[in-house]
Order: structure tokens, then C-alpha cells, then sequence
């Protein structure tokens, strides 16, 4: 990677939201009593804040600068107030108040800020605090509506916040960190464009009592209107094992992104601070935090990479409110607004950028930044495994990414490890990953099939004497049919497995199958609509094979105990004989979807009779598969129409591939 040579970036913030932010609220100067705003036991005056709040002529929208300029010398007086009290006093007067968060304790640890404040902690407790805010505001917004936006700027505009806390209210707050067009606090912080000396200490210190003082509003709803306040419970971050990807980080790989961060083309002097104090919250623990921290550097080492990349410098800035921020969602695209080719993703290469997508973007990932960011996840409890995949891979960036004269930093023996694991990324949360992980934790159940307990044939001879039940015979025949069709697309290794019958598929077969890379960054919406055909696909094949053997275990142990009546022995003689047949032909299925899926981007030369005559055929499969999890359930049981059911599913299967319509058979 040429160098990049980094030009001198005092600010981040656009003229217009640097004089909005660091400016308007310090031009008037004048005392406010404190006793104005806030009453001896804490409580708080909404009316004191709420008259200083500006509106323009003639149709009353919002005066931003204006309400910033006027709420300037009451955030002051309340700073100072804050100030002067004692942990003590403040938690006597404010404590209860916070509970409606559901996160008072964070609260608490905040005002630690506002009595010893340094620049990164400003930023950091405001991140934390609108964070825990939004999601507070979400909970009380669902006591009158259902759907609570995603967006705070469109929760705090919406009609049902109005009505709980007042129009004037929500005004407030709308100032402080609901708009482009006010201070806009939130976004400025959590998308990396605010360098920590520029957020004054006093709008922290106002929104920590506005908190306190939304508390006390609430309070005198809830007992007007008889209501029940619930809070959403926090998104648990599950399979952390595989969000484990790089070698541990010791204390000298830490020391060693010290010097990184010092010397990295894509870490602007301002933001220095920040990387710092990231990397010191993850020695002592402090995971949460050490990923507040790093994931809106992150954002903006990129935005400052993005804008060389693509010869945009004047997007490294915040963006007046009549237009977009750059954010990663744009720099994470193919594609610039103007359609030309984004060359980001060609720089960074497609490992790290299937890394940002897993961590950041994808639905079943664990979208780290939305759920930290709007205060969806227990900052108490945040996995070590996600803030130490984040920080190295990060470490990754500031080491590719460093001057000239790092030579020797660049060798250093920990960072081998470390670049490895990075440049080796695959996704783990693509759709197309997914897929694979369903296929091959399906094969696995399938597999268990053959553990099952049986019971004795002198056992079986007492209750019927129809052991030559033949009715299975054409689908043993016509899944051995379709699988020979199949065979020519299997490597030489897997072709010869035996009986295709008793057979047809193993653990080895599939995972060769789904070790075989594809193609997944920005796929076309053809690609995903047919992977996630074919996940339901598997996905219901699963279901069957988790039903077949609850059911096996269940009437045997039944059997066993001599608690089964006459007809449901037979029935589950009728069971154990429909699995014989019923194995092979979810393994057939399993085949089936994994060829078609590493050969997924065929389908983007079907035309558009093609591609619907397609994906009817896979939905015919899918309809095939749901009547499957119905019939072998344990209410319905119905294991002679499974046989039958199956028999028309599997001609319909023989016909499409006798077309030569599948993408397997296309790719050749």
C-alpha cells in the first residue's frame, strides 16, 4: 500500500456545526440562578429550560442556533452545581430518578466525569448516556405505540414522546441531540467526527440532569394514567466463540498499538486521545467502553482512508443538515452516490472488508456498533471476545496503514499472527455462511439418526406379522435415481461412497462442499433472495430431523415402559421404517441445495422467465420440506402420507434436473 501522506485536520466538524457546538452556547453571557432550574431536593424546573428554548417566525419550527445560544448560561449553572455536590448528595437527590433507565448505576458512574473531567471521558459519558437515553425513550414510547423507531432523531419527534413528556419537552432534547441541525451530540460523537476537546463539559453535565429530570416527568405520567412500565430486555451476544478470531493481545501487543496509533496515516492528531484511552480501557477490563471508543475511530481512520482512496477530502468533514454524514454504510458500499466504483473496499481488501460487514452490518451478526450505540446491549456485561476481535483487527488497520518509518514495527513477530488471522478472514454471518452452517449442523442431526435405540425384531414380530412393508421401495429407487444424476458434479474423492441409498451423503462429503469459497461481498439482490430460499430449505430439513428424533426417544422409552397403546406401537413400527428411507432423502436435499449454492452467481444469467421458473422449482422443494415438519410431528404422526408425500416431491426433483435447469448444471 503506497503511503499516505496526512494533511494537518484540526476539526472535523464542519464551520456550521463547529460554531454550533464550540461557539453559539458561550455567546451570552449571564448568571442564572441555580435555584431557577433546579428545587433544593433535585427536583427539576422543565419550565425554567423549557421557556428558553427558541422558535422562528412565522411557523414556529425550531430555532436551533437560537435555543443553543439561550440554553448556553443554564447548562453552565447546572455544570457548576453539579460540581459542587458531593457523590453523596447527588445520589440522594438524583438516584430514583435515573432508575427509569434501567441502568441508574451507569448514571451514577458518570457524574465521576463532571467532577473530574478530561476530554475523553466527556465524550465517552456522553456516548454512554444518549445510549442508555434512547433506549429508556424507546421503552416509554411502547406504552402507547407498538413499532419504536430505529432512529432517535425520528423517536424524539414522534407524537407518543410528546404526549408522556410534552412538546416542549421533547424540544429540549431535540436540540441537544436530535438533529443535524442543533448540537446533535449522539452522532457527531458515535460516527468519529468530535476530537475530545471539542465537546464542552457543560452540555454533558445539562443532559445528565435532563435524564434525572425526564425520570421525575415520567413518574407523574405513570401514576396519572395507571400505567405499567416494562423495559426491553438486552440483546445477548451469542456464539462468542467464533467472534474469538485473533491471537490474544498480551500487554506488549498493546504497547506496540500505542506506537502504532502515535505514528498511523489514519489516526488524526485530534483523535490520538481516544485510541489511548481505548486501549487503556481494555487493559483494565473495561470492554464496553474500550469499544465505545474504538468503533467511531474506527469510523473515522476510515472516513480518512475513504476520502484519500476516492480524492473526496471535503467528506471527511460533518455534513450540513441538507445533506448526509459519511458514515460506514456509505464507505462500506460499491458504490459512491455519483456510481462510481468505491475504491475503499479494493484498498482495504476483501478479508477486512467481509470482517467490517460481519461485525457492523449483517442481521445475524453481531452488529456491535447499532446495539452499543443505541443502548441495546448491558454495558456491564459486554463480551470481552467482541471488544478484543474489534481492537485487533483495528490494530491490523494502524499497522497496513502507518508511515514510512515504522519498518521495523511492521516485522515485529507479534504482529505476524495477527495479520495472518486478518488477511485469512472469511465471514461468518453472510447469508451464504449461514447456509453453510445450517447445512452442515443439519448433516450432523441427520447422522444421529443411526444412534438411535431400536427395538428387538422379536419384539416387533409380537405386534405385526408385515415386516415386508414394500411401500418404500420407489423412493429408495428414485432418490438413487436423482443422486446419479448428481454425481457428475461431485469431485472424484466423493463419487464413489457406496450404496447411494444407506449412504448418499456424509459429514466429509458436505463439509468439502461448503469449505469451497464464494463470491459474497454485494451480492445482487437475485443471489440473496435465492440463499435465503434455500436456508428455509435447510432450515425446515433440520426441524424433521429434530422431530424425528424427539419422537424416536420418546415412543421407545414409551415402548419400553409398555405405556404405548396397540395402534401407537404400529404406528411407531411405521416411524422406524419411514427413517430408513426418509435419511437419504434429506441428505439428497442437503446435496441438492450446497451445489446449488457454490454455484450461486449463475443465477445472475437466468433471464427473468428463468429465474421465476427457478426459483418455483426451489419453492416446490421448500412447500415439500414444511409438510414434512408437519406430517412427522408428534401430533400429527402421519408416516404413510410422509411416504407419499415424499414420492411427489422426489418426481417433481427428477423432472427439474431432467431439464438441465439447475445452476449446477448451468455452471457446466
Amino acid at each position: 500500500m503506497e503511503v499516505l501522506l496526512v494533511d494537518p485536520v484540526s476539526t472535523c466538524l464542519s464551520p456550521t456545526v463547529h460554531y454550533m457546538v464550540c461557539e453559539a452556547g458561550f455567546e451570552i453571557k449571564s448568571n442564572c440562578a441555580i435555584s431557577s432550574i433546579v428545587s433544593g431536593n433535585g427536583d427539576l424546573y422543565w419550565g425554567t429550560i423549557t421557556e428558553h428554548v427558541q422558535y422562528g417566525e412565522p411557523d414556529q419550527t425550531l430555532d436551533y442556533v437560537g435555543s443553543v445560544r439561550s440554553l448556553g448560561p443554564l447548562c453552565e449553572s447546572v455544570h457548576l452545581h453539579l460540581q459542587s455536590l458531593t457523590m453523596e448528595q447527588f445520589e440522594d437527590q438524583c438516584l430514583m430518578w435515573f432508575q427509569w433507565t434501567n441502568c441508574s448505576e451507569i448514571f451514577l458512574e458518570l457524574f465521576d466525569t463532571v467532577k473530574s473531567p478530561h476530554a475523553t471521558a466527556i465524550a465517552l459519558g456522553l456516548m454512554k448516556l444518549t445510549s442508555c437515553l434512547e433506549r429508556a425513550l424507546g421503552d416509554v414510547f411502547l406504552l402507547l405505540g407498538k413499532d419504536c423507531p430505529f432512529l432517535l432523531r425520528d423517536l424524539l419527534a414522534s407524537q407518543e414522546l410528546a404526549t408522556i413528556f410534552g412538546q416542549s419537552v421533547m424540544d429540549v432534547l431535540r436540540v441537544f441531540i436530535g438533529s443535524p441541525r442543533g448540537l446533535n451530540l449522539r452522532n457527531i460523537l458515535w460516527h468519529g467526527f468530535a476530537s475530545p476537546q471539542e465537546i464542552p463539559i457543560k452540555y454533558f453535565s445539562m443532559l445528565l440532569y435532563l435524564t434525572a429530570g425526564l425520570g421525575q416527568l415520567l413518574k407523574d405520567y405513570l401514576l396519572q394514567t395507571q400505567s405499567t412500565f416494562i423495559h426491553r430486555p438486552f440483546v445477548s451476544f451469542t456464539n462468542l466463540k467464533e467472534l474469538h478470531i485473533f491471537p490474544d493481545l498480551n500487554h506488549e501487543m498493546l504497547s506496540l498499538a500505542e506506537e502504532l496509533a502515535v505514528k498511523s496515516n489514519i489516526v488524526l492528531r485530534t483523535m490520538l486521545p481516544f485510541w489511548i484511552t481505548a486501549l487503556t480501557s481494555f487493559r483494565q477490563s473495561r470492554y464496553a467502553d474500550c469499544s465505545i471508543l474504538l468503533l467511531p475511530q474506527l469510523e473515522s481512520g476510515l472516513r480518512l482512508l475513504f476520502t484519500k482512496v476516492n480524492n473526496c477530502p471535503s467528506r471527511l468533514m460533518t455534513a450540513e443538515s441538507s445533506s448526509l454524514y459519511t458514515t460506514f454504510d456509505e464507505m462500506l458500499a460499491k458504490q459512491l452516490r455519483n456510481e462510481e466504483i468505491n475504491q475503499l473496499p479494493l484498498v482495504l481488501g476483501e478479508s477486512a472488508i467481509e470482517f467490517l460487514w460481519d461485525f457492523l452490518n449483517h442481521q445475524e451478526g453481531p452488529r456491535v456498533r447499532d446495539h452499543l450505540s443505541h443502548g441495546e446491549c448491558n454495558l456491564n456485561d459486554f463480551p470481552r471476545e467482541i471488544a478484543h476481535s474489534v481492537l485487533a483487527f483495528s490494530i491490523t488497520l494502524l499497522c497496513r496503514f502507518s508511515k514510512d518509518d515504522l519498518a521495523a514495527i511492521k516485522e515485529h513477530a507479534l504482529l505476524e499472527p495477527l495479520m495472518s488471522c486478518a488477511n485469512c478472514y472469511c465471514s461468518q454471518f453472510h447469508p451464504v455462511a449461514q447456509l453453510k452452517k445450517q447445512v452442515l449442523k443439519c448433516i450432523k442431526s441427520i447422522n444421529s439418526w443411526s444412534d438411535l435405540p431400536v427395538v428387538p425384531e422379536e419384539q416387533v414380530q409380537e405386534v405385526t406379522e408385515s415386516a415386508k412393508d414394500t411401500g418404500d421401495i420407489p423412493c429408495i429407487f428414485l432418490t438413487a435415481d436423482i443422486f446419479s444424476q448428481l454425481q457428475p458434479y461431485l469431485s472424484q474423492n466423493i463419487k464413489h461412497l457406496g450404496d447411494p441409498v444407506n449412504n448418499l451423503l456424509t459429514e466429509k462429503l458436505l463439509t468439502e462442499l461448503c469449505s469451497k469459497h464464494i463470491r459474497i461481498l454485494f451480492c445482487p439482490r437475485s443471489v440473496l433472495e435465492i440463499v435465503a430460499v434455500l436456508r428455509q430449505i435447510s432450515s425446515q430439513c433440520h426441524h424433521v430431523s429434530c422431530q424425528v428424533i424427539s419422537a424416536c426417544e420418546t415412543r421407545y422409552k414409551h415402548w419400553v415402559d409398555k405405556s404405548l397403546r396397540s395402534r401407537q406401537r404400529h404406528n411407531y413400527l411405521r416411524m422406524r421404517r419411514s427413517i430408513k428411507f426418509l435419511s437419504p432423502v434429506l441428505q439428497l436435499i442437503l446435496i441438492l441445495i450446497t451445489l446449488e449454492l457454490i454455484n450461486i452467481h449463475t443465477v445472475c444469467e437466468k433471464n427473468a422467465s428463468e429465474y421465476q421458473q427457478y426459483l418455483k422449482f426451489l419453492k416446490v422443494i421448500l412447500q415439500y420440506t414444511e409438510n414434512l415438519v408437519s406430517y412427522t410431528s408428534l401430533e400429527k404422526n402421519k408416516w404413510d402420507e410422509t411416504m407419499e408425500l415424499t414420492h411427489k416431491g422426489l418426481l417433481k426433483i427428477r423432472t427439474f434436473l431432467g431439464k438441465q435447469l439447475t445452476l449446477v448444471q448451468s455452471a457446466e
